[in-house]
């Protein structure tokens, strides 16, 4: 691959440029038909940009709604119709007979999945109702889950497997919140948006506890642009939804975020 194609990417994600590009040369040589592994939507990105600088593919993204987080993709050549190729995913529903069900959240599924030694990849979006949990997984993943997955922190599980039109997804709400600040510095929004002092929000985003789009950022002082989507572990998720192009007296910058609840 020509090495300026790096040059568009986080030097992290060198190693997952070089398996897309892997899979679309399959594509057009072989006329291999692949479904991938859950994709974040930094990753959808990624893949969106390569397919489109490589042309004579079809592709389409699923996630089992919508407005699914992660999902699964199925990279074709140009001449399959996408539109009618099975994504092949389905839905885990998890219950139980135990009052304390409606007290487990997302990191409680989610840590029981890495327990059984499931990567991240292989599990799509995860909706925690108060009496089910749905689980987007694929066909071949549902089986070894509908055996294996038998307690969530400690809580004995029923699962059971259905069809992915069964699936019933939370919408994200979001808490919008404006405020004004010094500088677009992602340490400086953070620090608002999190209510945590600018010195104390520095620590996690310096460990590397800190996404921005989906991707590891470890520099405070990175420039947010409205759009860009920052979640801190630990912490939350926020949305930057708007800047204002119009100081306030003081010099400072009006700006609009939305949390996730």
């Amino acid at each position: 691959m020509n090495n300026s194609i790096y040059a568009h990417f986080h030097p992290d994600e060198k190693s997952f440029v070089d398996r897309v590009q892997e899979w679309l040369t399959r594509t057009v040589v072989q006329h291999e038909v692949r479904r991938t592994d859950f994709l974040d939507p930094r990753q959808q990105f990624i893949v969106q940009s390569l397919i489109n600088r490589e042309g004579h593919i079809n592709y389409r993204f699923d996630g089992g709604h919508e407005e699914a987080e992660r999902k699964r993709a199925i990279i074709a050549p140009e001449y399959i119709d996408v539109q009618y190729e099975d994504t092949e995913l389905v839905v885990i529903e998890v219950t139980s007979a135990h009052e304390k069900f409606n007290e487990l959240d997302h990191g409680d599924f989610l840590g029981s999945l890495v327990g059984l030694g499931i990567k991240r990849d292989k599990i799509g979006d995860i909706y925690v109702h108060p009496t089910f949990c749905h689980i987007v997984t694929t066909k071949e993943m549902a089986t070894y889950l509908d055996i294996h997955l038998r307690q969530v922190h400690r809580l004995n599980v029923f699962t059971s497997i259905l069809a992915i039109d069964k699936l019933i997804p939370i919408h994200a709400e979001i808490e919008q919140q404006q405020f004004t600040v010094s500088s677009l510095r992602l340490d400086a929004i953070s620090s608002d948006a999190y209510r945590i002092s600018r010195a104390k929000i520095v620590e996690p985003i310096k460990a590397g506890k800190c996404r921005v789009n989906w991707k590891q950022e470890e520099d405070p002082s990175k420039l947010l642009r409205a759009g860009d989507v920052i979640s801190i572990k630990g912490l939350g998720r926020f949305k930057l939804i708007s800047v204002s192009e119009n100081m306030t007296k003081k010099g400072k910058i009006r700006v609009e975020i939305g949390k996730y609840i």
